[in-house]
């Protein structure tokens, strides 16, 4: 069992730390007594006034479309307290602009809204376990679906899309904890108001932003340090969180209908064979450092 992972005295890095969901976690995190860097394009007001507050939040600026860019602030983190996060949270993501639109479809090589939603988070995943295993250290990684995930959505099929592959994702990492001792997990928040609505007052409008139940930057935050902390979510818990309180909160199983035959009935050895040569790279990762 991975179990308990308190964060006081842990390294925590957030892509998007700058602002709404992202920066609330720096700020719970950094409470608790964790060291914490904020990865992001820029800061606003509320998180330079927090970075110059304290030496134990940092700030590195991150496009996190560029790989190389995903890579800086881990190796700051070497820089600065010789050694590599803890816990890595990717908070960084777009509700699928008209610049970066399926329906509007101006870019013309590539949406930026999966190199933001997907290609971001699953490599950052990938920088997180490698670093891990250099220091042969526990760890987490927290990634952001959303409910748009579970469902669809007409009118933002390219950012529902993204959703529904980091669930997907999470899910297939979920033996990673018991295997090398990453817990990869996810949070699926419904309406949340951040500094993103109202930069899009027609989505505010399109999506009745202000008359459908919401939750708090804040107590979606809350609830992902719940699942980075406690050993009662093991690797490739999601937790949806739709509104305040317990009662706006709720597991998501990994399978939304019954499992098919063929995964129901594979024995333990078949599993061993599918994760061979996952496990073989990883090993030699972890051999390689220490």
């Amino acid at each position: 069992m991975f179990g308990d992972f308190p964060i006081d005295n842990k390294i925590v890095l957030v892509t998007g730390g700058g602002s709404g969901i992202g920066l609330q976690l720096i700020r719970q995190a950094s409470a608790k007594g964790a060291k914490t860097i904020i990865a992001d394009l820029q800061l606003t007001p509320e998180a330079q006034q927090l970075v110059d507050s304290t030496d134990t939040v940092i700030f590195q600026r991150c496009d996190v479309r560029n790989w190389a860019d995903l890579e800086a602030p881990i190796q700051l983190s070497r820089d600065k307290w010789n050694d590599v996060p803890d816990v890595y949270v990717a908070s960084a993501g777009i509700f699928e602009p008209k610049w970066a639109s399926f329906w509007e479809d101006s870019e013309s090589t590539r949406y930026a809204t999966v190199d933001i939603n997907v290609n971001h988070p699953i490599k950052f995943t990938r920088l997180a376990i490698r670093a891990l295993l250099e220091k042969n250290k526990k760890g987490v990684v927290c990634l952001v679906s959303s409910v748009a995930g579970l469902g669809g959505s007409l009118p933002t099929p390219l950012y529902s899309a993204t959703k529904h592959a980091i669930w997907g994702f999470v899910k297939a990492m979920a033996p990673l904890d018991a295997l090398e001792g990453v817990k990869i997990t996810a949070i699926c928040p419904g309406l949340v108001p951040t500094p993103l609505w109202n930069t899009l007052p027609e989505f505010r409008e399109q999506y009745s932003a202000d008359q459908v139940d919401h939750v708090s930057a804040e107590e979606v935050a809350e609830c992902m340090l719940s699942l980075i902390e406690q050993g009662k979510y093991a690797g490739g818990a999601v937790i949806e969180i739709t509104r305040p309180g317990p009662d706006g909160r709720r597991d998501i199983p990994p399978w939304n209908v019954p499992p098919t035959t063929m995964y129901a009935t594979r024995s333990d050895e078949m599993v061993k064979k599918l994760v061979a040569p996952v496990r073989a790279v990883l090993q030699k990762e972890r051999k390689a450092k220490l």
